[in-house]
């Protein structure tokens, strides 16, 4: 059996250079994931962030904050009757962090407490529902991770 020189060495050396450099190229890009921005507007949104912390610590000071659940209908939103909604507008979003394109925000008329999404607007998949009304003039929002199936 021949003794490994110096020769060999650095020959072995540099073939795992070249492998490291190919596994570069060629595998560590498969598992890049989608880095486009969450928002076209993202400037104009993180100066009004402020709102959005204050409407939170609102909603956190509640001893009741509306509540999720899935049917057979959708995903149903119900509100507390401790809770008056001004004007019985609520705005949601259902904001979905992989495909802008399936994100769904609207503002509909609260009936009853309550209200329903549809099942048939919502992909499977992560979502973040993000509940957004006024009582006395007083902003609200709050945030919900949803894993819809």
């Amino acid at each position: 059996m021949k003794k490994l020189n110096w020769g060999h060495g650095l020959m072995i050396a540099l073939g795992c250079f070249i492998l490291f450099i190919l596994f570069l190229i060629l595998v560590f890009p498969i598992g890049k994931q989608n880095a486009d921005m969450i928002s076209d507007n993202y400037y104009e949104e993180e100066l009004k962030y402020q709102d959005v912390i204050d409407a939170k610590e609102n909603a956190a000071q509640l001893k009741e904050v509306p509540a999720y659940k899935a049917t057979a209908e959708g995903m149903e939103i119900t509100f507390p009757e401790s809770i008056k909604v001004d004007d019985n507008k609520v705005e949601f979003i259902l904001f979905r962090t992989e495909d802008s394109n399936l994100d769904i925000k609207k503002e509909l008329n609260l009936e009853n407490h309550k209200f329903v999404i549809p099942k048939k607007v919502v992909s499977l998949g992560s979502y973040t529902l993000k509940l957004k009304w006024t009582e006395n003039k007083k902003p609200y929002q709050v945030d919900y991770d949803i894993l819809w199936k």
